[in-house]
């Protein structure tokens, strides 16, 4: 507290600069961010995407996939493809790809939950279970399982039946396969 009230000082009567102080604060790398980025605590520090970045990137994307609700997927697929890759540009200097595959996986999820609820009546949903190769008795039984829409885009069925290829087929930025390609180039 001192130091920060020294600097403050020191900048506001010597440089005649406005400090913030909402945004001004004295604390450890790790426990701060600077343009959306944070650092990891360990002995030898490495870049990562602050929390506060993160979480913001997804309200963004539940605002697009709420729009999107009535639409074909395809269609909300190409709506995301700017903003995940403009994400992903901004953010390639980090050095931490844990959060780039958490996104990616939460994002398959919201679409499959999406999937799960266009095709609303539990008939319909093991039809379309079946179209895409599950076999009926495990069809029949994921589709009347009677559990909500969040539960059934992260179960088994729903991963067999909508892979991690059809997402790419559709066009879907992979946020992790972004960030390899950034960090082999450098």
């Amino acid at each position: 507290m001192r130091v920060m009230e020294s600097i403050t000082r020191f900048l506001e009567k010597r440089l005649r600069l406005k400090v913030n102080q909402e945004k001004s604060a004295v604390g450890r790398p790790w426990m701060r961010k600077f343009l959306g980025y944070s650092m990891t605590w360990h002995k030898v520090p490495r870049l990562k995407v602050a929390p506060e970045s993160v979480r913001r990137l997804k309200g963004h994307i539940r605002e697009l996939l709420r729009k999107g609700r009535g639409r074909a997927v395809g269609q909300v697929i190409a709506q995301l493809a700017p903003l995940l890759t403009g994400w992903t540009e901004y953010f390639r200097l980090a050095a931490v790809k844990s959060t780039f595959e958490q996104l990616d996986e939460w994002l398959r999820r919201k679409l499959r939950c999406i999937l799960w609820r266009q095709w609303k009546k539990p008939r319909t949903r093991a039809k379309r279970l079946m179209e895409r190769g599950l076999e009926q008795t495990r069809a029949y039984t994921s589709a009347f399982n009677g559990h909500g829409p969040w539960w059934n885009a992260g179960a088994s069925h729903m991963n067999a039946a909508v892979p991690v290829k059809w997402f790419a087929q559709q066009g879907l930025v992979s946020l992790l396969a972004r960030y390899r390609s950034f960090n082999s180039l450098s």
